[in-house]
């Protein structure tokens, strides 16, 4: 019998434990705290016709909305606040026409993790949001349950008076 080597090990212990990396759940409600201060200085247009404040305001918009997201729960944690601001600058920008700005908001996406393939390479999951879940299940539930005036049929009276 010699030369056979040790037994194999079990199951539990074969698996290489270095070859799997666990992915960060992000929590489905996304970040519930109000959206940290916009750290750029506002957008000046060259143009006289509102294009500024137009900016501005998209830039607003999109940056309390960005911050409402599961991803923002990371952001917030990598202090990566002055890059999400890069990206909603470039993000209206390219909204404009500006295909540089297109091209760089484009890159930016990818790193903060807004894509399925960005969430996928960053090791980024949403968590499942099982109250949701349940709330939906729920209302399925309920609504194929026929009140009483749906249940009722029509009978035809000649019918009825016939048997």
């Amino acid at each position: 019998m010699a030369g056979m080597g040790p037994p194999p090990k079990p199951a539990g212990e074969r698996r290489r434990r270095n070859a799997t990396v666990s992915m960060t759940q992000l929590p489905a409600e996304g970040r519930m705290t109000p959206a940290p201060e916009y750290p750029l200085p506002p957008v000046v247009a060259s143009d006289d016709d509102g294009g500024s404040e137009m900016a501005r305001e998209r830039e607003a918009e999109l940056w309390a909305a960005l911050w409402e997201t599961p991803q923002a729960v990371m952001w917030e944690r990598t202090h990566a606040v002055l890059t999400v601001a890069r990206f909603v600058r470039f993000s209206v920008l390219a909204e404009a026409g500006n295909i540089k700005a297109a091209t760089e908001a484009r890159q930016l996406e990818d790193r903060l993790g807004l894509n399925p393939q960005a969430m996928l390479r960053l090791r980024w999951e949403v968590a499942a949001d099982e109250v949701a879940d349940q709330r939906q299940e729920r209302t399925s539930r309920t609504a194929k349950v026929k009140t009483a005036r749906q249940r009722l049929r029509v009978v035809d009276a000649d019918a009825v008076a016939g048997s």
